[in-house]
């Protein structure tokens, strides 16, 4: 039984670090081709997990193949456009100037029910105030208003907008960052100084963030409050 779990063990962290290798795109919007990958990952991990009769190693080297022919096919799409149009497709354009093209719906299996979802996802609900609607390879629909019907922005009221800054968090559930610290340009006197005015200490801290623009954000414990 000990080794079941052991074996289990590693099986899993073998698959995190191919998912790291395969890159973040593997869990979020996926490519049809590394959807069958993330497929075929699951399942051969799942073979020798469940069968101890499996050496583990002969149960890692096909994990190993996807995962190198999966590096092999990026490498080639990145490297050429024609191989990436035949592995990944082409964006396919739905929606063009308030016309819904529906031999393109028909072509790519999108019903208008799924259309309609697709805009309002969007916060679009005049199918005429959309200039383009455009079906990516990955499965998600960029819907793109006529300029008339965007929202205004800062630049076009005339009013100017404030830079935006990026937090660092330097506290993190009692546990002080030191890397984070170093980045942010503050040191430990400063860090001390600013929760003796929060009236905390380290461990009492969940939060505490600064950016750029000396904006800081503390958040305490909960079971200190």
């Amino acid at each position: 039984m000990l080794l079941v779990y052991l074996r289990t063990i590693l099986l899993y962290l073998f698959l995190i670090l191919a998912v790291r290798i395969m890159g973040k795109r593997q869990v979020g919007e996926m490519e049809p081709a590394e959807f069958v990958v993330t497929m075929l990952v699951a399942n051969l991990a799942a073979i020798p997990m469940q069968d101890g009769g499996i050496p583990l190693f002969s149960g890692l080297i096909p994990i190993f193949t996807v995962l190198a022919v999966e590096v092999l096919l990026s490498y080639l799409s990145i490297r050429s456009i024609r191989f990436r149009k035949l592995l990944c497709g082409k964006p396919v354009i739905l929606i063009e100037n308030g016309r819904i093209l529906q031999k393109e719906l028909t072509r790519t299996r999108i019903s208008q029910d799924e259309l309609i979802c697709h805009l309002r996802s969007s916060g679009v609900l005049d199918i005429r105030s959309v200039q383009f609607a455009i079906l990516e390879t990955n499965g998600k629909v960029s819907v793109f208003p006529f300029p008339k019907d965007q929202p205004a922005t800062a630049k076009d009221a005339g009013i100017p907008a404030k830079a935006r800054h990026l937090p660092i968090t330097l506290i993190s559930d009692g546990r002080l960052l030191s890397d984070n610290l170093a980045r942010s340009g503050k040191d430990r006197a400063w860090l001390d100084r600013t929760l003796r005015e929060k009236g905390a200490d380290m461990a009492g801290t969940w939060m505490l963030s600064v950016d750029d623009g000396g904006t800081v954000v503390f958040v305490p414990r909960e079971d200190s409050l």
